[in-house]
């Protein structure tokens, strides 16, 4: 993927949030968020639940992500917009998130000093500049029998993801790919799938939760 295109997405997902929030109220946002992230969550099966001490990443965490639920965890939070965020999205101040350490930095380049017990990556693997990479980073970061949990929207038709790919009828998604393609992304890294859960359906893409363990 030519370093222009994803530069080009990186600038629509931030006007994208803008757009998005813009006329929101703040304190209703964050609700909803939280609630949305807090029924993700309990999806997950009870050998996953988190423990007091475990140490957890939410790589391309955005403006609200996973991390707002972890309040009392040790939590590394990744994304390459973590500044203009800041800047430009008046709902987010890391001053609000003492626990977290946060990180500028795209998946790829993410250098983790430690293995983590709990990765997250939501609706952002398919965000980044070079997918393979990224999707190392991503296992390389999962301790030892550790947990790795995702969302990603994933093509439903063979055609439109294959016209996506040469044309950018998605721009904020530079990668396209379906659920059977993710998945082997993972299981040829050593990545066993315990589950991957529909979450919502469209005509493109449906969006699904893929909980899995190293």
């Amino acid at each position: 993927m030519t370093n222009i295109r994803w530069k080009i997405a990186q600038w629509f997902e931030l006007r994208w949030w803008k757009n998005y929030l813009h006329g929101k109220s703040k304190e209703e946002y964050l609700s909803w968020k939280k609630q949305w992230w807090g029924a993700i969550l309990s999806m997950l099966p009870d050998e996953m639940q988190i423990w007091s001490d475990a140490k957890i990443v939410d790589l391309g965490c955005g403006p609200s992500g996973v991390f707002m639920m972890y309040g009392a965890y040790d939590v590394t939070a990744v994304d390459p917009l973590i500044e203009e965020y800041e800047k430009q999205i008046p709902f987010f101040r890391r001053e609000n998130f003492k626990n977290v350490k946060f990180v500028k930095s795209t998946i790829e380049e993410f250098e983790p000093k430690e293995k983590f017990d709990f990765v997250f990556c939501m609706n952002a693997i398919n965000h980044v500049r070079d997918f393979e990479k990224a999707m190392d980073v991503l296992v390389n970061c999962v301790g030892e029998r550790r947990n790795l949990v995702l969302t990603i929207d994933a093509h439903n038709h063979s055609f439109f993801k294959k016209l996506f790919r040469l044309i950018p009828g998605d721009i904020l998604h530079p990668h396209q790919y379906d659920l059977a393609e993710y998945q082997s992304f993972l299981e040829r890294r050593g990545i066993k799938i315990l589950k991957s859960i529909r979450l919502k359906h469209e005509f493109f893409f449906d969006h699904y939760l893929i909980v899995a363990k190293s």
